[in-house]
């Protein structure tokens, strides 16, 4: 596996997902009522931050992204 994530992307990536997390557990938003939308947000944001601590993201390696300096 290698990086492709670069340092800016990786913050980005876990503050995001932090965020949705947070909101969707405990902001108490109309948006967040159904199981559907709560649980997606969840995942979304454990898969940015997973991607932002591990440094890899499978979508920038299948598209050639890479926001890492070589």
């Amino acid at each position: 596996m290698k990086i492709n994530v670069g340092t800016p992307d990786r913050v980005l990536r876990i503050l995001v997902g932090l965020a949705l997390v947070l909101a969707a557990l405990f902001s108490g938003m109309s948006l967040f009522d159904g199981a559907v939308p709560r649980n997606g947000a969840i995942i979304v944001g454990l898969v940015l931050m997973a991607t932002g601590t591990v440094r890899f993201c499978p979508i920038y390696a299948v598209l050639g992204i890479r926001t890492c300096k070589i």
